[in-house]
C-alpha cells in the first residue's frame, strides 16, 4: 500500500534522472501529524551526503494546528535520510561527479511509514527543457489529432 504524498514535477522536468532511491525519513510525531493533514512541500528539497550520513535539507513541513510551543517543530529543519551503508557510500561516489545531484522526487506512505524517494540526477540545460517542452507538445497535439479522428468515426 503506497499512497502518495507529493510529486516534484519540477525536479522531474530539471534534471535527467539516472537512478532512484528509497528512503526512510527521521521525523517528530508533530511533522508526521503535519503531514497527516497533506502540510508538506517538497518543491525545493534535496540531499547531501555529509560525514558518512545523507540529509535532507528544504523540505517544508508546517506547523502542526494542535502542538504547544514546546512540541512543535521547526518548518525547514535538516531531516536525516535512513539508508543502507551501502547506497550511503554509493551516494557519496555519485554526487562526487561534476554535476550530479540529489533531488527529491516524491514523498509517499508505505505501511504506516513516510517514505522519500531521492534521485541521482543530471541538470538538463536550456536546449535540453526546450526539446523536452517540443515534444511533450507535439505528443500532446498528436493525441488530440487521434481524439478528433476517433470522434469523427463514430458519429
Amino acid at each position: 500500500m503506497t499512497d502518495e504524498i507529493a510529486t516534484n514535477r519540477k525536479a522531474l522536468r530539471d534534471y535527467q534522472i539516472l537512478e532512484r532511491y528509497e528512503a526512510g525519513v527521521e521525523l517528530r510525531g508533530t511533522e508526521v501529524k503535519s503531514i497527516r493533514q497533506g502540510r508538506l512541500n517538497i518543491s525545493d528539497a534535496f540531499a547531501r551526503v555529509e560525514r558518512g550520513q545523507v540529509w535532507l535539507y528544504n523540505l517544508d513541513v508546517q506547523a502542526y494546528d494542535k502542538a504547544n510551543g514546546f512540541t512543535q517543530h521547526e518548518p525547514r529543519r535538516t531531516r536525516r535520510l535512513l539508508l543502507h551503508k551501502k547506497e550511503i557510500l554509493k551516494l557519496y561516489g555519485e554526487t562526487q561527479v561534476k554535476g550530479l545531484a540529489l533531488p527529491v522526487l516524491r514523498a509517499y506512505w508505505k505501511d504506516s511509514r513516510v517514505k522519500i524517494e531521492i534521485g541521482v540526477g543530471r541538470g538538463k540545460n536550456k536546449g535540453d527543457l526546450r526539446e523536452a517542452d517540443k515534444e511533450k507538445a507535439d505528443k500532446r497535439e498528436a493525441q488530440r489529432v487521434v481524439a478528433r479522428f476517433n470522434e469523427r468515426g463514430r458519429a
